[in-house]
Parts: C-alpha cells; sequence; structure tokens
C-alpha cells in the first residue's frame, strides 16, 4: 500500500516514512542500518564523535547497507568558559563525589559536543550522505549552502512555527516539527523559554498550514497510532527515537534499559542539568535532588564533571547520574529488533490509515 502522503520518501528514496531520531551516544551505525534495510531512514550522530569517527561510522554503515543515509549535526555556539561558574557546579556536585569515593579534585573530562564547522563540512562533503539533518538551527550560512550545493538534501528541527519559517527561509528540504513530548534535546534556537513550547498534535498542523516543504512529525511517536495521527495532521513523515532505544541494536546503558521498561507517562521532564541544555529524559537522582530546572554551566560543559559520577554508578547498576533521554510515551515501547519494529510500524499504521 502506498503512503497517503510520499512528499517525504520521494525526497529522500525511502520505502516507508520513519526516520530514525539521531541519538547521541545511543546509537550508531549498527541500527542505522538495520533501520535503512527495513526501508525507513538510518541515521547516525555525530555531535559526540571525532571526525575519524565518522568517517569510520559511515565506512561500517556503507559496507552493509546502499540505503540513504543522515548524518546528524548540532549547530550551537560553543559557549566562554567561566571559572566561577564551572567551580560553583563542581561545588554542588562535591557530595555526591564524595558518597561514590571520587576524588572532586580530579580534572574534569571534556564535554565533547562539537558544533557543525568548516572541517565537518569537508568531511560532509567527502563522505557525500544523501541526508544531512542539525539540530540547534542551521550551520554558518556559507557552510551550509556547501551542503546544499553538493546536492545532499537538508533537514533541521524546529519547535516553532517561527522556527520553522525561518528554517525555510534559508533553504531548508524539510522540517522535523518536534512536539514537547519528544525525548532528548529540544531544538530550540530562536528563543530560550521552554515554558511555552507546543506539543506535537498543535505544533505539526500549524507548520504544515505555514511551510510549502515536507514536515516530519516528531514527539511522543511510540507505536502505529502516532505514525496515523502524524499523517492525519498534514506530516509526510515520522522521527521516532524512544521506541528504537528498547531495541537490541541501541547503545544504551542497562540501568538506562532498566529505567525504560519501567517509565510512566508522567516519569518525563525537561531539564538543564544533564548537559546545560533543555532535554526530556527519565527523572533520575540528580533531577530530583536539585529540581529538573536549575542552575548549571552552558551547554555542553554541565555534562563534564557529571561524567565521573554517571561512569561510578552505572557501574554499580544505577542510573542516578544518566542522561536518561526518552518521550513522554516511552511505556509504548515494546523490545524487538529495529527491523522487525519498522516493519510493525510501517504494517500497522497503513492498516490504521486504510
Amino acid at each position: 500500500m502506498a503512503w497517503p502522503n510520499s512528499r517525504f520518501t520521494d525526497l529522500v528514496k525511502i520505502e516507508h516514512p520513519i526516520v530514525l531520531a539521531p541519538m547521541a551516544g545511543s546509537t550508531d551505525h549498527d541500527i542505522a542500518v538495520e533501520v535503512a534495510e527495513a526501508g525507513g531512514l538510518g541515521s547516525i550522530p555525530c555531535a559526540m564523535l571525532g571526525l575519524e569517527q565518522i568517517r569510520e561510522q559511515v565506512a561500517k554503515y556503507r559496507a552493509r547497507t546502499t540505503r540513504p543515509l543522515n548524518l546528524n549535526f548540532f549547530c550551537h555556539t560553543p559557549p566562554d568558559l567561566n571559572n566561577a561558574r564551572e567551580a560553583a557546579w563542581r561545588e554542588r556536585l562535591a557530595p555526591y563525589y564524595k558518597e561514590l569515593g571520587i576524588d572532586p579534585a580530579a580534572p574534569v573530562p571534556t564535554s565533547n559536543r562539537r558544533p557543525f564547522d568548516e572541517a565537518i563540512c569537508d568531511l560532509v562533503l567527502e563522505l557525500k550522505p544523501e541526508v544531512a539533518s542539525f539540530h540547534f538551527g542551521l550551520p554558518a550560512p556559507a557552510l551550509f549552502q556547501r551542503v546544499k550545493d553538493a546536492g545532499i538534501i537538508t533537514l533541521s528541527s524546529a519547535t516553532t512555527v517561527a522556527e520553522a519559517q525561518w528554517l525555510e527561509d534559508r533553504g531548508i528540504d524539510a522540517i522535523i516539527a518536534q512536539g514537547n513530548e519528544a525525548g532528548g534535546h529540544r531544538g530550540i534556537f530562536l528563543s530560550e523559554d521552554i515554558a511555552t513550547q507546543p506539543g506535537t498534535f498543535a505544533l505539526v498542523p500549524q507548520i504544515v498550514d505555514t511551510v510549502k516543504v515536507p514536515v516530519v512529525a516528531a514527539g511522543g511517536v511510540t507505536d502505529a497510532r502516532g505514525i496515523a495521527a502524524a499523517f492525519i495532521l498534514g506530516a509526510s513523515a515520522v522521527q521516532i527515537g524512544t521506541a528504537f532505544l528498547f531495541c537490541p541494536e541501541s547503545r544504551i546503558s542497562a540501568p538506562y534499559r532498566a529505567a525504560l521498561k519501567q517509565a510512566r507517562d508522567d516519569g518525563t521532564a525537561l531539564t538543564n542539568l544533564m548537559t546545560g541544555r533543555p532535554a526530556r529524559g527519565l527523572m533520575n537522582r540528580l533531577m530530583r535532588d536539585f529540581g529538573p530546572v536549575s542552575e548549571a554551566p552552558a551547554f555542553p560543559l554541565a555534562a563534564g564533571a557529571i561524567a565521573p559520577l554517571r561512569a561510578k554508578a552505572e557501574a554499580a547498576g544505577s542510573p542516578d547520574f544518566t542522561p536518561l533521554w526518552s518521550g513522554q510515551a516511552a511505556r509504548l515501547g515494546v523490545e524487538m529488533p529495529a527491523r522487525a519494529l519498522v516493519a510493525k510500524l510501517a504494517t500497522e499504521a497503513q492498516a490504521l490509515l486504510r
């Protein structure tokens, strides 16, 4: 059966309008291949990878499939270092360091979140992915134009109608409408106000009515009902993240996986504690102790001082300091291989849409 809106599948040349959300630290080429082979769009998150790691991931993907590939990048502005702010953050975390037997004076690990720059752009033009997607806006205009001129299809996230219009005005090929329900980092870039962010059901039709490019719905889409609803609202594809974390091919830790299995509809919150930028995740100890939104270093610096706590706690089987990125519909997730999940979602959504 043909999908009722084929604008996105025609654009990126895939069978099913299902995009694997690029989840840095949780997914890699392995699950991307499985999604692509099932007819969806495989995505590799590159924000936490060095240039050689990106090249290696793409090589492994190309060795296993000829299907289209999406490489995803962050477009944030690196923060200025603030010694007083970073020291205050370490001081707040000191009791946890002491509790877990970690030296609070040890050097802070680097928070590796690299924005799209000239070196990355050169690599993208070398690797020639069929799709390049961006989070937190777009790269510098000259870099973005180089990607466009290479014939690479471009996507970026919008959390409001204004952001969607901004992206279309600058030549984006398709827009990911990221509703408030979505797990992981908010793609917000024209504002810092997370209190007024619309949900997926409100956002998608308003963006569809505003822009001419295809719209991909993201946020709270975990089963076939969500896919069907997205199409009824005017989307021509969905981006799914949390549902794929349940797959054996995801790279999440055992404590993270255990937390997902116990997820509740009211179990997530937007927090800036884990990285310094608002992101939705399951509540963990740090979020409960400090409150989900509190004073923390700017993105991505907050993550550095938490890394030793996370490593020690995870080794003991605890998710107390793990960023448990998750959307609000995690409890709808099912454990099955990624290829089977795409097939199940596509078949059931098409049946609903009939």
